[in-house]
């Protein structure tokens, strides 16, 4: 188990440095800089500006500013936002917890309703009802992330004003007992955290539908059966285990998903998270900002592939991390 931490620790940590290269060379080798915009839009006076470069270090040549990049995000330390005018770790600290809470919740929602419609799909296999719910999972799969968002947001938050439209909580929210606190932050969750659930829950359905139509004929599953095994049981306790392994497979993979369809349910839903930040900072053109949250991004996905590999073990005997 050692051993395979570590590989894939080091492996984890080859895959951050390269996206973080990716976002600071692509960002330097555009044409203009942060102040571009500035630039444009005042007439500053060109000795402000360039003392301005000269304190972020845009003056340096590339490779220096590269070097010195690299010896930051060693320690943490990416420098100062030029759009919120504070260290981008205070940003990060801020918006990453409430992306972490949107996408947990998004993905034990879909991997909860998805596990349990391929399920229920494959004990009916054939069935209208399980034609019907594979059309139907087919077409939510296909939609956009951002053209669903606003249909609940109209429905639920317009329509029908069931859930809040926009932020993570009520402006008066440090007012509320902790009870009811709780409860706000969890209605404001409901419609980003179901946008996202919902796409992905449709795609591991047919996941878990078809892994289970491969584990029902086998000899282990006729054996149950053979014993006087009930149908319910037979499905739930012996196939579905068994059927479970290219779904927590799936599970690892879904991370860069639900981050990139983050960065579109934020903005919808105002919510306040790392997706809002990272396209605040490339529309700013904030190098410190796009570089932390391309790291960040990078780490939450070498984790969960980690996390979803281990799940592979514990689920599989037959798998052994050497």
């Amino acid at each position: 188990m050692r051993r395979f931490l570590w590989r894939r620790l080091v492996h984890g940590a080859v895959v951050i440095f390269i996206a973080a290269s990716l976002s600071f060379l692509l960002l330097h080798l555009a044409p203009g800089d942060p102040f571009s915009a500035t630039i444009s839009s005042a007439n500053l006076d060109p000795a402000v500006v360039a003392r301005w470069r000269a304190d972020y270090g845009f003056d340096r040549p590339i490779l220096e500013q590269y070097i010195r990049f690299l010896g930051q995000m060693a320690h943490g330390n990416f420098g100062p936002s030029i759009r919120y005018r504070q260290p981008v770790a205070d940003v990060l600290a801020n918006a990453v917890p409430q992306t972490i809470t949107l996408m947990g919740t998004a993905l034990i929602l879909s991997f909860v309703l998805g596990g349990a419609l391929g399920a229920w799909q494959a004990a009916r296999r054939g069935s209208v009802a399980d034609k019907i719910t594979g059309t139907t999972s087919l077409v939510v799969a296909s939609l956009p992330e951002f053209w669903l968002g606003l249909v609940l947001l109209l429905l639920f938050a317009n329509r029908f004003p069931i859930f809040p439209s926009h932020g993570s909580v009520d402006p008066l929210h440090h007012l509320f007992p902790f009870t009811d606190r709780v409860i706000d932050h969890a209605r404001h969750l409901v419609l980003p955290a179901l946008t996202l659930s919902l796409l992905s829950a449709a795609s591991i359905a047919r996941y878990q539908r078809a892994a289970l139509l491969d584990v029902l004929p086998q000899d282990f599953v006729r054996t149950a059966r053979a014993k006087g095994v009930g149908e319910r049981r037979v499905l739930w306790s012996h196939a579905l285990r068994n059927a479970l392994v290219p779904t927590i497979v799936l599970a690892g993979l879904s991370l860069p998903t639900l981050i990139g369809g983050a960065v579109f349910v934020e903005r919808i839903f105002s919510w306040p998270g790392m997706g809002s930040v990272a396209v605040e900072a490339f529309n700013g053109r904030d190098y410190q900002l796009v570089a932390g949250t391309t790291v960040v991004g990078a780490v939450l996905v070498v984790v969960g592939s980690i996390v979803a590999d281990i799940l592979h073990a514990m689920a599989d005997p037959r798998v052994r991390i050497r």
